[in-house]
């Protein structure tokens, strides 16, 4: 099997990941088992055997020392598709904690929607509107309570 299939391969399976997390959100299930850790687990599987397999390939002078050193390791196509599944595996099993989280939290799944999508398209970019939005909802909730215990009259008891 040459990279271009591996490649195939490894978008294809954290598609029913992201399909659990945006519609069925609640399907503990899908968002904890199957997109939280069986296919995440897989991913890294499938990185450490090509990080075995190939270790050393077409990185001669490569490192991550340096911005050029990283560019050299990624001149390999199997480096290259080593790099790709770091994201793939790492962007869902962050998608599944934002859906988590947001449950716990309660912010609305209307409002991770985007952010889930986001981090499948764009990684940490995804992550930060999340956060951003979890902070908002956070303090919003918060300064809620606050005003509401507020207007609330003490009785004796």
């Amino acid at each position: 099997m040459d990279a271009s299939q591996v490649f195939s391969i490894a978008n294809a399976s954290v598609l029913p990941g992201w399909f659990l997390l945006v519609f069925l959100p609640r399907f503990r299930m899908g968002r904890d088992v199957i997109a939280g850790m069986v296919i995440p687990l897989l991913l890294g599987l499938l990185y450490f055997g090509i990080l075995v397999a190939k270790f050393g390939e077409g990185a001669e002078g490569g490192s991550f020392g340096s911005l050029e050193g990283v560019s050299i390791l990624f001149q390999s196509e199997w480096s290259l598709l080593v790099g790709w599944i770091h994201y793939l595996a790492f962007d869902l099993f962050i998608g599944a904690w934002e859906v988590r989280d947001s449950q716990r939290v309660g912010v609305p799944h209307l409002l991770v929607i985007p952010c889930l999508l986001m981090t499948f398209m764009l990684g940490p970019a995804g992550l930060a509107v999340y956060l951003l939005i979890r902070g908002t909802w956070e303090k919003r909730w918060s300064a809620d309570e606050t005003t509401a215990a507020a207007q609330e009259p003490v009785t004796a008891s």
